[in-house]
């Protein structure tokens, strides 16, 4: 297959495109814009990888994604290019709404063009398979069911709403259309290579550092967690095996409460390198909670993993073992972004 993947320099991004390139024989067309938290280097050996080709453009550059659609000829789309980050949603949310929403129908109208002119038996087989998360959904409540396919919609950030509202936009255009969509929502990625403005790195690196580790509320917020190489592993199989209209949620069963994955970091790390000051739990601090915080997410994948064949190896212990290796192993790489893109204000942002 020839795939068209946006956001493939992103942190899930670019762990899709290293599954890809491992494990298969697929061509990978990399259209990216290359925002602050994108990360060639997270691409690893996809340099000068035949099957690797990388375009640097905005998805709402209406002129460059047609361009790409007539030129490779993809079998199919991954569209994971997104604006993701929920603080920086509260702080401005214009990005969001112009990446998300307006650079998702921009994508939707080439695709539909592209998807128009094929053969019969090419056009039966394009997939076009957008990459959304489980805050779409709202938040849970303490003894409330996990979310599934059938949970109804409730965004309370501007992150989630511009999801929910690109989620829609490609319901309709299969519907409308007969573009033949898939929709995949998952719950909070973890893993190699995720910018640090994100939990669990931002809490690993602080603590490396011995900084505050500012946790919202009493930390009682829960996450449900999966290990990206999980979820990279999950993508192949809906975009190869999805049905056309069909919704999967993906997820690993691993909830947490921020505050137990902030001690777990903690412990982690004081087992790999001794805090001669007395272990860095004393670093957690609670600070005020953030405007919309929701509560809790989880979900529950069994449709998934019944449609699809498909369960992730990693439980939640195992996955942040190799996070923490990771990062422990790879320091010119973060240590350049904090130094560069990622000082003051920013290293403060709480779990």
């Amino acid at each position: 297959m020839r795939l068209l993947l946006t956001g493939g320099c992103g942190f899930i991004g670019s762990a899709v495109v290293r599954h890809l390139l491992r494990h298969t024989d697929h061509t990978v067309i990399n259209f990216d814009k290359m925002t602050y938290a994108a990360s060639e280097a997270a691409l690893e050996g996809a340099a000068g990888n035949p099957r690797h080709h990388l375009i640097r453009a905005d998805i709402a550059d209406a002129a460059a994604v047609r361009q790409s659609f007539a030129g490779w000829q993809p079998d199919a789309v991954m569209h994971l290019a997104a604006e993701s980050h929920v603080d920086r949603s509260i702080d401005g949310p214009g990005p969001f709404i112009q990446t998300n929403i307006v650079g998702t129908y921009v994508l939707l109208e080439a695709a539909r063009e592209y998807w128009a002119s094929l053969p019969a038996d090419r056009r039966a087989a394009f997939r076009f398979h957008h990459v959304s998360t489980d805050e779409v959904f709202g938040a849970l409540g303490p003894g409330d069911a996990p979310f599934t396919e059938a949970t109804p919609y409730d965004p309370r950030s501007p992150y989630s709403a511009s999801k929910a509202a690109s989620d829609h936009l490609v319901r309709a255009w299969h519907h409308t259309y007969g573009l033949p969509t898939i929709v995949s929502n998952t719950t909070n990625n973890y893993g190699p290579w995720q910018f640090p403005e994100k939990l669990i790195p931002l809490v690993l690196l602080n603590a490396l550092e011995g900084r505050p580790l500012p946790v919202y509320g009493d930390g009682s917020n829960q996450r449900d967690w999966i290990f990206v190489e999980d979820h990279a592993a999950a993508l192949l199989q809906v975009v190869q095996f999805g049905q056309a209209g069909a919704t999967y949620a993906i997820g690993a069963r691993q909830p947490q409460s921020n505050l137990a994955v902030v001690r777990a970091i903690c412990a982690a790390l004081d087992a790999r390198l001794p805090d001669p000051a007395g272990g860095r739990e004393r670093l957690i601090t609670f600070v005020t909670d953030r405007p919309g915080h929701d509560f809790r997410y989880e979900i529950d994948p069994a449709r998934t993993e019944a449609a699809l064949g498909w369960r992730a190896p990693h439980d939640f212990a195992a996955g942040l073992a190799r996070t923490i290796d990771w990062y422990l192993a790879n320091r010119p790489w973060w240590e350049g972004i904090r130094a560069a893109r990622y000082a003051g204000e920013r290293l403060g942002r709480a779990a």
